[in-house]
């Protein structure tokens, strides 16, 4: 599945995913006896080799068939593609049954678990282009120091704002908003009797932003400490449940939609907050609504924003490693990633297709900025439950306790590292 969400919840689509994923099987490991880890030789084989993805739709299955097409003819290696109607479970049932696909889409919250068990390749610092990913994606694929695999592409969030609402509201280029205080004014402009301010999907995946901007998140960086109920994550949920009892924010769920993308397509809201796969969903379900993209307004830390990202995962179990390798590395490459790109909307995760990505999407250019100040969702074992949970408790934000609500998830947080 690529870095674009649903138009529901986080747990939707593999990127995003929040339910937990059955892990019961371990791969074979290296000659060092370890669990899939980088050292030990690479195996090889004549064997073809099979590729699994969780695919958004017909654009990204073809485009991902075509591109390991070419590979397989230049390389001699057989390979097919299989698009997965649920690829937590399909993985799952490979890794259970001995037979996993060589090659497949891995979302961070399912890293922990399967390079725990010994499931994965851990390859990153195989790749000859390991420096040209954004440092970030890299640390959403570490585990215990291991770089396990190459981050496929990514998205950030930022602020989508109508431009036909807001011309009519008297705003001009000059309030886009830079700061909190802000984004609270042109809110509070912009909320009329007939449309909201502000909207966004009441769930980490879209707050959690303002959390980063006041100088938090749920986990450290590598989500080894628990840091949900922090001062600055306290701070941020105050500030969006200011703008809820105000009534410049609503969330999508309370205005009758699916998600943010939908409240803001059918004018029930001038802003959302959203990542770049709401451009597709704006260009085939409601091409009327004429818009721009804006970096989020600083937070009390600085500029703040989530990022969200697959990678190509490998099988320890995998008879043909170095093909696998081999594979990767050229679907990671600029032209293919690039091309990638151009074919379902996704943002390269390697540094040196940034220029060019920037020139053939110029309006698209915030959600790219956003990889230099952006964090990752929590990737430790068994996180995506307590977002699940946590989840429940941000939808009622407006008439509960931040701090009792950040206390839960902490509490739940730590369970997970004893």
């Amino acid at each position: 599945m690529t870095t674009r969400t649903t138009r529901t919840t986080l747990g939707a689509t593999a990127l995003l995913a929040v339910g937990a994923l059955t892990l019961t099987a371990c791969g074979s490991g290296f000659d060092d006896g370890g669990s899939g880890g980088s050292s030990g030789e690479l195996t090889s084989s004549d064997d073809a080799l099979t590729v699994m993805i969780g695919s958004s739709g017909e654009a990204e299955t073809t485009a991902v068939e075509d591109a390991v097409a070419a590979w397989s003819d230049e390389s001699g290696t057989d390979a097919s593609v299989t698009a997965a109607s649920d690829l937590g479970q399909q993985l799952s049932q490979g890794f259970a049954s001995g037979e996993p696909a060589d090659v497949f889409y891995l979302s961070t919250d399912a890293l922990a678990g399967y390079a725990s068990n010994g499931s994965l390749l851990a390859y990153g610092d195989r790749l000859e282009n390991k420096d040209d990913f954004y440092p970030s994606l890299v640390t959403n694929f570490t585990y215990e120091g291991d770089f396990y695999c190459a981050p496929k592409d990514f998205s950030t969030l930022q602020l989508i704002i109508n431009t036909d609402m807001w011309a009519a509201a008297g705003l001009t280029d000059d309030d886009i908003p830079t700061t909190w205080d802000e984004l609270t004014a042109v809110a509070t402009t912009l909320t009329t009797g007939g449309q909201v301010g502000l909207t966004m999907s009441g769930e980490y995946a879209r707050v959690g932003a303002f959390m980063v901007a006041a100088g938090g998140n749920l986990m450290n960086d590598d989500s080894t400490e628990a840091t949900a109920d922090s001062e600055a994550n306290v701070e941020a949920l105050t500030y969006l449940q200011g703008l809820l009892q105000g009534g410049q924010l609503q969330f999508a769920a309370d205005l009758g939609a699916g998600w943010g993308g939908e409240a803001f397509g059918t004018g029930k809201a001038a802003m959302t907050v959203e990542g770049n796969w709401i451009t597709g969903a704006l260009q085939n379900d409601y091409p009327g609504v004429n818009y721009r993209v804006a970096e989020l307004p600083a937070g009390p830390a600085g500029q703040g924003t989530l990022q969200f990202t697959n990678c190509w995962g490998i099988a320890a179990d995998s008879p043909n490693q170095e093909a696998a390798l081999d594979l990767v590395q050229y679907l990671t490459g600029t032209d293919q990633q690039l091309a990638f790109s151009e074919a379902f909307g996704v943002m390269p995760s390697i540094q040196s297709a940034a220029d060019q990505w920037s020139s053939a999407n110029p309006d698209l250019v915030p959600f790219l900025n956003g990889a230099s100040y952006a964090k990752g969702v929590p990737t430790a074992k068994g996180a995506a439950d307590v977002v699940t949970d946590l989840n429940g408790k941000i939808g009622s934000l407006a008439t509960e306790d931040p701090a009792a609500i950040l206390a839960t998830a902490q509490k739940n947080l730590e369970a997970l590292l004893q």
